[in-house]
């Protein structure tokens, strides 16, 4: 059972969105079992040792000669040694069961004193078996495990100075400053936690996971999706992974398959660890400003499993923001060679600004955020009944009533809370009861999400107030729509627009209801007059939108008056595969430029048409495997998954509703994917193709993607035009990699400055039927067809610069002779991220 309540609106919680790290991996036991006789006599051998070479794994045999080697941890060759005898060796099949007779034969020789030298790094042979046994110590290598997970997280405010509490600002709400606590480097004050009780399921074949949870206790907040990512399936950490991503960020393991490309390794000591005898192996990156950690682990003697490892992210690393990162891990062997987590520790230190060498009297106030994660109660190898793995809900919500009261946790937490993190939900509950404070979080909340929410309303998006445009001169615009206080199943909206120049006011109205929560059934409605711009992507600013008209290259002279009824059903069938299906009716009539000219028989004058009407019914399939997501009142923020995300659209033409001119059929198949690519960054593929069955007029053709702004769109061709190429079936392929610093952090001038680099490719190649399509409207000029060869653009740019800028060169590749083209253009986007 799932529920999606509103989304709690509170800043720092973006901090963890980035910790979801997990990787597979299998393995089963390898049993061998025979008997050790004399090769002379037939005579059986009594505690001979048999053992697998190059590891700790060995038995003896019985008083009969038998033994038994069973384990995860097999190496290609198995020895037999015993006094008197020759040693013995052979090879044996990994991960089977098998029978091996072995007979040793009597040693004739005397041997001669040996002595052996070792040179090299100590830590390498050690690091060699615990690389070589990743498969057998990582969990996944299990047919089915389970274990209770307790989560808690928590984040708070740091760098609070006397200074800082003396200003007026926190005048109605000082008493929270009784709660700082001045341990450690920084102060800090704590303003949120929230803990997760849940129950982790894992099945081998078929793979399957599956969290469950049972309580959840939020400061504050309300917000079952907001619980489930606190959860143990979206914030675990697998070190046995070769990359471990952290804010978006490709971070090469200290175990990776390859380890010592990027880390320098010293063996510091040997101890006991618990029952466990164990190295002590210190890690450091090579080089400056890698994605590298530092730090140390203890690696257990026999199994080479991680029994502790704690590691900070490296100074000087490629990152923003972070000021300090701490990750430490416990290991424990719940059964013979099966080792679980059973602690997970995680503290950030994020500032806007790098407060190292700042002045220390004044420091800015930056954010800790905190996750401490336990796991007990741990089965093994015991699969439940099929049927309790079936759905595809990753998260299952079944929250135990008695959860809400402070009992139920003081008998279920793992570990009891410290003074200071008992008192944070009280602090917090009061704090949201003075206005002030109140007042300060709307106006966080206006500035990220766009909206002002006054009682029952929310007013905006504030960046459409004012824009303006050739067409319309300025245009002032004011809208809103219901707030979760009016209804957290309904919303209405609507706005009102005006146009100084022509003189015309433009408005839409709309709402949307949930017919069901838990399958996410949604019905929408709505009408709208307002202008247009055809053939932009869906990642482009709104024409209402002031940066839109500030960063325009060309007037905006192409505009379309659309008049707009749509009503759609959406249906989320499980997590990640939804259906929404949509009939709307429109009627556009071109502005500006833009004219409808339909040709006449006869060589008669061709007809200029006021406005063409269309209406058709469609439906889009959306399957993104594995998706997770954080849920507003009806909207979903992604936080993406790690497979692809495929999208169908069909539609048909309905000539046959109201004035609808035009019998069509429509499909388009369009593929995401965000491939992680390790030390070298990560790529974005996005792949699509269409076509369109029909006689019909350009407008209602596929616009290619065009973008006439200085500002940099991903997701359209940044020197193409607006109704430059149009086709009715097409392919296009969009390539774009970050290489994260890959080369730049080489360059010690350039090191500094964490620039990083990237690369795109861009190509789409298409048909026209002009002869079909100018039979409706006739093509205007300056509207081309794709004859020639596919459209190429490729860019190289640099991001990351101030944090906050990318700059792109953009080469077009062909077509260059068409008018109000260029062959290269500079383009720009601001972009905030780690």
């Amino acid at each position: 059972m799932r529920k999606h309540p509103a989304i709690a609106r509170w800043p720092a919680l973006a901090i963890l969105c980035v910790c979801c790290w997990s990787g597979p991996a299998t393995a089963q036991t390898t049993r061998i079992t025979g008997t050790v006789t004399d090769a002379s006599t037939g005579e059986a051998i009594p505690f001979a040792n048999i053992s697998f070479i190059d590891s700790r794994v060995s038995t003896n045999s019985d008083f009969d000669g038998h033994y038994v080697l069973d384990t995860y941890y097999a190496t290609d060759s198995i020895r037999a040694v015993s006094v008197g005898y020759e040693p013995f060796q052979v090879k044996v099949k990994r991960d089977a069961q098998q029978v091996i007779d072995i007979r040793l034969k009597p040693m004739t020789a005397q041997l001669e004193n040996v002595v052996i030298t070792y040179t090299g790094n100590p830590a390498f042979p050690i690091l060699r078996r615990l690389v070589a046994n990743k498969p057998v110590n990582n969990r996944e290598k299990l047919a089915a495990y389970e274990y209770e997970a307790y989560n808690k997280v928590e984040f708070d405010l740091n760098n609070i100075t006397e200074d800082f509490k003396q200003k007026k600002l926190f005048k109605d709400f000082a008493f929270i400053f009784d709660h700082v606590d001045t341990t450690g480097g920084k102060a800090f004050l704590p303003i949120f936690m929230t803990e997760t009780l849940s129950e982790v399921y894992y099945r081998q074949q078929p793979r399957t996971r599956r969290e469950v949870v049972r309580g959840t206790k939020v400061s504050g907040l309300e917000n079952t999706s907001i619980s489930q990512f606190m959860g143990d399936m979206y914030q675990n950490v697998n070190i046995y992974d070769n990359f471990l991503v952290s804010f978006g960020k490709n971070f090469v393991s200290p175990i990776a398959d390859g380890g010592r490309a990027y880390y320098h390794y010293y063996l510091l000591d040997s101890n006991w660890v618990g029952n466990n005898w164990c190295y002590q192996i210190s890690f450091q990156p090579k080089r400056v400003q890698e994605l590298a950690f530092t730090g140390t682990m203890w690696v257990n003697d026999t199994s080479y499993a991680v029994k502790h490892i704690e590691a900070t992210i490296a100074t000087g690393a490629n990152l923003n923001f972070v000021q300090g990162f701490k990750v430490e891990q416990e290991y424990a062997e719940v059964e013979p060679e099966v080792w679980m987590l059973v602690k997970d520790r995680l503290m950030v230190d994020l500032n806007i600004v790098n407060d190292h060498g700042k002045d220390p009297k004044h420091p800015v106030q930056g954010f800790y955020g905190r996750r401490t994660a336990s796991y007990r109660n741990f089965v093994i190898n015991k699969p439940k009944e099929p049927g309790f793995y079936a759905g595809a809900d990753e998260v299952v919500m079944d929250i135990d009533p008695l959860s809400e009261g402070a009992a139920y946790w003081d008998e279920n937490r793992h570990e009891n809370l410290s003074s200071q993190e008992a008192t944070i939900y009280h602090m917090v509950d009061t704090m949201k009861t003075i206005p002030r404070f109140r007042t300060y979080v709307d106006i966080v909340t206006t500035v990220v999400t766009g909206y002002y929410t006054k009682g029952k309303v929310d007013l905006g998006p504030y960046f459409t107030t004012y824009s303006f445009n050739p067409v319309e001169g300025n245009r002032f615009r004011i809208g809103g729509r219901t707030s979760s206080n009016f209804s957290k199943r309904s919303e209405l909206n609507g706005y009102l627009a005006y146009g100084t120049r022509d003189g015309r006011f433009k408005f839409g109205l709309g709402g949307k209801t949930f017919v069901s929560k838990q399958s996410r059934q949604i019905v929408e409605l709505g009408y709208k007059q307002d202008l247009e711009q055809l053939g932009e992507s869906v990642n482009a600013f709104r024409q209402d939108n002031i940066l839109s008209s500030v960063f325009r290259r060309t007037p905006n002279t192409k505009l379309t008056l659309v008049e707009e009824t749509k009503a759609s059903y959406h249906r989320e069938w499980f997590t990640g595969l939804d259906n929404t299906l949509m009939l709307r009716y429109r009627t556009l009539q071109p502005l500006g430029d833009l004219r409808y000219e339909r040709p006449a028989a006869g060589g008669e004058p061709s007809t200029v048409l006021n406005s063409i009407q269309t209406a058709e019914i469609a439906l889009n399939t959306r399957f993104a495997y594995r998706e997770k997501y954080v849920s507003g009142d009806f909207a979903r923020v992604s936080l993406g998954t790690r497979y692809p995300t495929v999208e169908l659209h069909l539609a048909t033409g309905l000539p046959s509703m109201a004035q609808s001119e035009y019998g069509y059929t429509k499909a388009v198949a369009h593929l995401y994917q965000r491939l992680q690519l390790g030390a070298f960054g990560w790529m974005r593929v996005n792949a699509e193709a269409g076509r369109v069955w029909g006689d019909l007029p350009f407008p209602l053709l596929i616009l290619h993607s065009g973008n006439e702004t200085f500002y940099y769109d991903d997701l359209a061709f940044n020197t193409m035009n607006y109704f430059e190429f149009i086709s009715d079936r097409y392919a296009q392929l969009f390539l774009e990699h970050h290489f994260e610093g890959l080369f730049l952090n080489r360059i010690p001038l350039m090191r500094r400055l964490k620039w990083r680099e990237v690369l795109t490719f861009k190509a789409v190649a298409g048909e026209l039927d002009k002869a079909r399509t100018e039979r409706e409207l006739l093509l205007l000029p300056g509207m081309y067809a794709l004859d020639h060869g596919p459209f190429l653009e490729v860019a190289a740019g640099v991001e990351n610069i101030l944090k906050v800028l990318r700059v792109d060169g953009v080469w077009r590749l062909r077509y260059n002779d068409h008018p109000n083209t260029l062959p290269f253009a500079l383009r720009l986007k601001l972009f905030v991220n780690f």
